[in-house]
């Protein structure tokens, strides 16, 4: 049988009031304290540009597959075993999946050519991914209600986030949108009580994505070792192992005994 919703309580809502109380404050003090943060024209132009079989960029092209193969495999597990999810949280992860099967098409189409009006198109999806998994987790750790309340808003602001920065040349809220929640699920991780097991899977999660911004800055100097790989070309497999380890968390984790109370 489907979980029932819990009911919220106090600490459900002050910890949801705090964390949104948090997100205004960081995308108020971006937009007062910093300047906007223009795309650097360097950002398009990548080291690795050997072709093979007609693909230009080839190893930058091809290593989105594993988005599409996640993206596609969480849809079909989502079919397939549709009472593994609760309602509430089938939209969310719907959300996420679709995002990334996008993700591998709009972030293989950019890398053909690159340019940033192929960028705007690499940089949707992955924001409307972020967060729909992010809305997930908040449900599961504050409130499930969370899932029903928060997606569309959040979905919102993802997507607007990346229209913001290709109207205005402004990264801000892209930035807000990106790296909040890597700084914000770890806390939620440590203070509010896992609804499921495997809650540690998220972490790793975390950390793949934080590797693979690593090494997207060390792309020139990956690359010079032997020019086997570029540090972007990595970038894509840590991303794809992050969203890989969080549709091995939806499969294999199981339900805890109670409800999660975020205090």
């Amino acid at each position: 049988m489907p979980e029932a919703p819990p009911a919220g309580t106090s600490y459900n809502l002050l910890a949801a009031a705090c964390l949104a109380a948090a997100a205004a404050a960081v995308l108020a003090a971006m937009f007062l304290l910093v300047s906007p943060i223009r795309q650097s024209p360097a950002y398009n132009v990548f080291c690795d540009t050997r072709a093979l079989l007609g693909i230009p960029n080839v190893l930058n092209v091809l290593s989105n597959l594993p988005f599409l193969l996640v993206g596609l495999a969480g849809l079909r597990w989502m079919r397939e075993e549709p009472h593994r999810l609760i309602p509430e949280l089938r939209a969310p992860y719907a959300v996420l999946f679709l995002g990334l099967a996008a993700t591998s098409a709009g972030s293989a189409w950019y890398h053909w050519a690159p340019d940033n009006d192929r960028l705007f198109w690499d940089r949707l999806p992955i924001a409307v991914a972020f967060m729909g998994l992010y809305t997930a987790v908040l449900a599961e750790r504050i409130d499930i209600r969370a899932a029903k309340l928060l997606l569309v808003p959040l979905v919102v602001f993802g997507a607007g986030s990346v229209v913001w920065w290709g109207v205005f040349d402004d990264l801000r809220p892209y930035a807000v949108a990106q790296f909040f929640p890597v700084f914000t699920i770890p806390v939620l991780i440590w203070l509010c009580p896992p609804r499921y097991t495997r809650g540690g899977d998220l972490l790793v999660a975390v950390g793949c994505y934080v590797a693979a911004k690593v090494l997207e800055e060390l792309d020139l100097r990956i690359y010079a070792v032997g020019s086997l790989v570029s540090g972007h070309t990595l970038k894509h497999l840590a991303a794809g192992l992050g969203a890989w380890i969080v549709y091995r968390m939806l499969v294999k984790r199981q339900k805890l005994i109670g409800p999660a109370t975020c205090p």
